[in-house]
C-alpha cells in the first residue's frame, strides 16, 4: 500500500510504501472496548461518609411499647438509623472503593490501536464520522510541516491539502452543554475534527484549531483514532511520524 506524500502547499512530493499496521482487520468490536477502558481510568471515585446516618442516639424501645422495635432518638420518638425510616440513612449509597477501571488486555489494546490505525484509511469510515476532505487516503505531509510554528501557516497547509473545511466544521459545532455539566467545568460541546501525527513532538501551532488532536507517534491510542468508540478519524500524517510507526508496528 502507498501514500502520496504532500508539499505544504498541497503538492505532490514522492510517494512512501507505508507500514504493514495499515492493513490491520478492521475490529470494531475492539476499538470500542479499548477507548472505554481508556476512558474509565479518568472516572473519578465519589460515594458517601461510611458513617453518615450512623452516628445518632437512636436504640429500639423493645417490646411492649405497641410501636415497632426501631432504632428511635433518645429525646424524641423519631426513627433513625434505619433505611426504611423517613430520615434515616441511604440504603445502598455509592461507595468510594467501586472499581471503575474496565481492564483490558495487552494485546487486545495493541491490535485495537492498529485496527483503528488502519480504519483511519477507510474512505467511507471517515465520511461516515462526517468528517470533510479531499482526494485519497491516508494524507502525508513532508517534514518540512513539523516546521512550522505560526497557526495561520499550518491553516494555509491544511487547505492546500483539502482538509480545513473540516476544522470550519468542528468550529461550526460548538455550543452549549444541555444539563447540571454547565456549571462543572464542561460548558460547551464540539465536534472532533483533524487528528495531526508527527514524528517526535506535538506540532504545537496546530493546538488552538477548533476540534484538532496534535501528538507524537508515541502518544497515540485508540480513544484519539476513535473518539465516541467510533473509528474513522481524519488523520494527517508526516513522513517522519510514518516512519517512527513503522518502526513501532
Amino acid at each position: 500500500m502507498k501514500a502520496q506524500v504532500r508539499t505544504l502547499a498541497g503538492e505532490i512530493a514522492h510517494e512512501i510504501d507505508l507500514p504493514e499496521i495499515f492493513d490491520e482487520e478492521y475490529r470494531p468490536d475492539l476499538i470500542k472496548r479499548a477507548v472505554l477502558a481508556l476512558q474509565s481510568t479518568r472516572f473519578q471515585p465519589h460515594g458517601t461518609d461510611p458513617y453518615a446516618g450512623l452516628r445518632t442516639s437512636a436504640e429500639s424501645w423493645g417490646s411492649g411499647r405497641g410501636v415497632a422495635q426501631v432504632p428511635r432518638l433518645k429525646n424524641g420518638s423519631r426513627v433513625a438509623r434505619v433505611p426504611q425510616a423517613t430520615g434515616g440513612r441511604a440504603a445502598h449509597p455509592p461507595k468510594v472503593a467501586k472499581v471503575l477501571v474496565k481492564e483490558i488486555n495487552r494485546k487486545e489494546k495493541q491490535k485495537a490501536l492498529r485496527s483503528a490505525i488502519a480504519a483511519s484509511t477507510s474512505p467511507e469510515l471517515v465520511r461516515g464520522r462526517g468528517h470533510l476532505f479531499e482526494g485519497d487516503l491516508p494524507l502525508v505531509f513532508e517534514d518540512r510541516f513539523e516546521e512550522v510554528t505560526r497557526t495561520a501557516d499550518v491553516i494555509a497547509a491544511l487547505s492546500a491539502l483539502g482538509v480545513y473545511a473540516d476544522v470550519e466544521r468542528a468550529k461550526g459545532s460548538k455550543k452549549v452543554r444541555a444539563g447540571r455539566g454547565t456549571m462543572r467545568g464542561r460548558r460547551y460541546k464540539q465536534r472532533k475534527s483533524i487528528l495531526i501525527v508527527t514524528g517526535d513532538e506535538p506540532l504545537r501551532a496546530a493546538r488552538n484549531l477548533a476540534g484538532v488532536d496534535a501528538v507524537a507517534v508515541d502518544q497515540l491510542n485508540a480513544e484519539l483514532f476513535a473518539p465516541g468508540t467510533e473509528a474513522g478519524r481524519l488523520t494527517v500524517w508526516t513522513e517522519s511520524a510514518i516512519r517512527r510507526l513503522e518502526e513501532l508496528s
